[in-house]
């Protein structure tokens, strides 16, 4: 498949019975098509270590638009108002071993201060099997907490990431004035050697990996484009 330009338009639609929103960053000229895409800087390192990736399995690329983000965020802004997380999925199709990000859908959900569960998930995977897209990773908000995974973060990505190994999971944590946006996927054989083999449910401590790397980390696959449409389907 073809990287469509259809794709690079900018473009504002609705579809029913659920809302879309077709929506892209500003294309850039010709002479500025080589620096449209940038690897997405998302800290030093996760706050179970400062280290780099640790992970050894090796992961496809993953392109993104920043305004997905933005948007989402105020999208979800009532619920951060009111201390309530907000959640999302996201969805991606495969063109020449690259994954794109097109696609955010935010499910009907039960949210809390610190915890969110999609309630229509069959809904999701319709919209993603009718576009052909991977559910390549998932979005939530801190609303008032710091830029973290939590253990119930950690079972939820562990859920993803035993399905598709470049899934990852982007926190947004509009108060935390040191790091207000993470992506993070578990780490590559021990991190997700421990999600498998843990029985706990809600919040709970995990044990670090015996050779000292982290439980989960930064992504260093994600890049940003700011030439990528997205669509957003809205089903609360």
């Amino acid at each position: 498949m073809e990287f469509s330009k259809s794709f690079l338009d900018h473009k504002v639609t609705k579809s029913s019975p659920s809302p879309a929103l077709c929506c892209v960053e500003t294309v850039p000229k010709d002479d500025e098509q080589n620096s449209h895409i940038t690897a997405f800087n998302s800290g030093e390192g996760s706050s179970n270590s400062g280290n780099e990736s640790s992970s050894s399995t090796t992961v496809r690329d993953v392109h993104i638009s920043m305004r997905l983000m933005e948007d989402f965020l105020d999208l979800a802004k009532e619920n951060t108002e009111k201390d309530l997380e907000t959640c999302g999925i996201l969805g991606a199709f495969l063109e020449k071993g690259t994954l794109y990000m097109t696609t955010l859908i935010i499910p009907k959900q039960e949210s809390a201060s610190n915890s969110c569960n999609a309630t229509n998930e069959e809904e999701v995977f319709t919209i993603l099997n009718e576009r052909s897209l991977y559910p390549v990773g998932w979005i939530h908000t801190h609303p008032s907490q710091s830029c973290f995974m939590s253990s119930v973060d950690l079972h939820t990505q562990y859920s993803y990431q035993a399905m598709i190994p470049e899934a990852f999971a982007i926190v947004l944590a509009p108060t935390d004035t040191s790091k207000s946006c993470g992506l993070f996927r578990i780490t590559e054989p021990d991190g997700m050697n421990i999600l498998k083999n843990c029985p706990e449910r809600g919040f709970h401590p995990h044990k670090e990996p015996d050779n000292g790397s982290p439980v989960y980390e930064h992504c260093s696959n994600v890049y940003k484009n700011s030439n990528l449409r997205f669509e957003i389907f809205d089903l609360r």
